[in-house]
């Protein structure tokens, strides 16, 4: 009787994981293969896996051949999904009036995050994606002073190189570009290189956009052809950092006029002759060589339910998507990560430490969950975080077992270089941001913190190096702080008294406040206002006055105080939850992401509108 009951819950249990699992026959055999430098997940075949991973180690081995750079950087993690078919591909396309548009290739970044997806089953799915991948070589391994006529240009070129098992041919000629280029024809080169990040040129489709692309590429081109790339360090020398005038820049740096340099470019499109390269495949780069091992259904459903959650058209399903994982394997380390994370994006905190806390104790070795515990500290405790010596150091212990398992996290450096500041170590916080900016040395959050962190321990002529180009910012927020801490830095540079007021004040008591004289109050505002954190404030938004356009004044309640936040430039604050800034807001809840500039004011760094 014993072994018949034995027998029947055996049955049961059979029956019953039967029943958990309806949908996992049909599924796919996903597969992931790790290179050097590159995770690709597919369920495409392992051949077709390992031909994606080559291509990308091939690609980065080029872009430093073009780059002469020995060492590749990427500013952040990056994870390669290549999909059988179009079907699947599609669950993941941008939605274009609530319908997905039809891509073959995608890159999608976030501030921890980048993922490259590619339809395996269209005939080209890599120039999109290429073009994407350049730029995020260019992001992680060159500076803010790169313009965004060569930015598109070298994307552009870089996104028609092929590649096979022996070599690249780099510098094909462009079919789409040159097309645009004959109907619509070109634009002066000083134009061109005129052209910013805040431009409608660079921002609106449309022919204008459409030629600065085309004509961006055709000038990189030219520039290669001609082996004229070394001198661009002049040209952005020239009008970057002694902003001196386009055409004298030109003149400057290729020895001709801006009217000449025109008809140059003008000849080499007529002419048509465009050199191509052969860049041999890099020594020691094999696809036999790559690591490869099958990779559990529930795995693949959680890297996927990361894509979504990263993905502002798909953030809402991801929480549900990573719960369903859970309900098959309770113990799957990257869902539970991925389900903390989503309610950190909530701000649900207590759940989202649980689900951390459960990740970390099934995957030790996960940078990830660490950083995001410390992201969830920061988060959670506000700037209270910073006078708490238990939960400084709890966060310092995350952040540094994090650094250990992925030295190249840019992020972890950042908020780490918070800590330290917190906790009066600021040549320490000083070196470890400078760490961060320079893996992702085109983050101008970064650069501002580094800028600033090198100012409060008299590293003037670095800390105003970085100013002076941030002040040129696309980003009104971070120019208006640029220029703010400018003033302060030049001040400190000048009178070295204000630079022992503000020595004092950031470290606190020491032997040098007993013998130096106080700080006035003004200098201790303009000081500290600038090493002050962004802040967190949920409350009711009552009024919004647009009077002084583009600038904007917020009224918001939270609990029983009214808070007044300025906004710089309504047209380019950072918004979520809706499309745009809006005027006409009134009686809506929100979330204000701030730093404080005075008694329940503040300056907004991003706003988000909550349903």
């Amino acid at each position: 009787m014993t072994r018949n009951l034995a027998v029947r819950r055996v049955g049961l249990l059979a029956l019953e994981f039967l029943l958990v699992l309806p949908g996992l026959a049909s599924e796919p055999e996903w597969i992931e293969i790790r290179s050097q430098n590159f995770s690709v997940v597919t369920d495409a075949g392992e051949n077709r896996g390992r031909e994606v991973a080559l291509r990308f180690e091939q690609m980065h081995a080029v872009f430093g051949a073009l780059m002469a750079k020995a060492k590749v950087s990427l500013p952040l993690p990056l994870q390669i999904v290549a999909f059988r078919n179009k079907k699947e591909m599609k669950q993941f396309a941008p939605l274009w009036k609530g319908k997905p548009t039809e891509v073959d290739g995608l890159f999608q970044g976030s501030s921890d995050r980048g993922f490259i997806l590619l339809d395996m089953s269209a005939e080209d799915p890599w120039q999109v994606v290429f073009h994407e991948y350049a730029h995020q070589l260019l992001n992680g391994n060159t500076g803010a002073e790169i313009q965004p006529w060569f930015d598109e240009g070298f994307a552009e070129y870089f996104s028609t190189i092929k590649v096979d098992g022996k070599k690249a041919d780099v510098g094909l000629s462009s079919e789409r570009n040159l097309q645009v280029l004959q109907q619509t024809g070109l634009m002066k080169v000083a134009d061109l290189f005129r052209v910013q990040r805040n431009s409608s040129v660079y921002n609106e489709s449309g022919d204008h956009r459409s030629v600065f692309y085309a004509e961006s590429w055709l000038v990189v081109h030219y520039l290669y052809d001609n082996q004229l790339i070394p001198k661009l360090s002049i040209y952005f020398d020239q009008v970057v950092n002694h902003s001196a005038p386009v055409e004298q820049a030109i003149q400057q740096t290729f020895g001709m006029s801006a009217p000449d340099f025109d008809k140059a470019i003008n000849r080499y499109w007529q002419v048509g002759r465009y050199r191509y390269y052969l860049i041999p495949s890099p020594a020691g780069v094999d696809s036999h060589s790559f690591a490869a091992k099958p990779m559990p259904v529930t795995d693949a459903r959680a890297v996927l339910a990361d894509i979504h959650l990263h993905s502002r058209d798909y953030q809402n399903k991801a929480a549900d998507e990573f719960a369903e994982v859970l309900k098959l394997q309770p113990d799957n380390a990257a869902a539970l990560r991925g389900l903390g994370y989503a309610y950190l994006m909530k701000r649900d905190f207590h759940r989202s430490g649980e689900y951390f806390t459960q990740a970390a104790a099934h995957d030790s070795n996960d940078p990830r969950v660490f950083y995001y515990s410390a992201l969830l500290a920061q988060m959670e405790h506000g700037p209270e975080f910073v006078s708490d010596p238990v939960q400084l150091a709890k966060m310092q212990k995350e952040l540094e077992r994090s650094i250990a398992l992925d030295p190249e996290f840019a992020g972890s450096y950042h908020l780490l270089a918070f800590v330290y500041l917190s906790q009066g170590k600021h040549k320490t916080a000083a070196s470890t941001i400078r760490k961060a900016f320079l893996l992702n040395p085109r983050n101008e959050w970064y650069a501002l913190n580094l800028a600033q962190m090198d100012m409060a321990i008299e590293r003037y002529d670095e800390s105003l190096g970085l100013l002076k180009l941030l002040c040129k910012s696309s980003d009104s927020n971070i120019a208006a702080s640029a220029s703010e801490t400018m003033t302060i830095v030049e001040m400190m540079k000048s009178e070295p008294a204000s630079a022992l007021r503000l020595r004092i004040e950031i470290n606190g008591p020491s032997t040098e406040s007993a013998q130096g004289s106080p700080a006035s109050s003004e200098t201790v505002t303009a000081s500290t206002a600038m090493a002050k954190p962004v802040r967190f404030l949920k409350g009711k938004l009552v009024a919004v006055d647009c009077s002084t356009a583009p600038k904007a004044v917020l009224t918001v309640k939270s609990g029983t105080a009214t808070w007044t936040f300025n906004v710089a430039d309504t047209g380019h604050v950072a918004v979520i939850g809706a499309d745009r800034f809006s005027c006409g807001w009134k009686s809506q809840d929100v979330a204000v992401n701030y730093r404080e500039s005075g008694p329940a004011i503040g300056d907004v760094v991003s706003i988000e509108v909550q349903q």
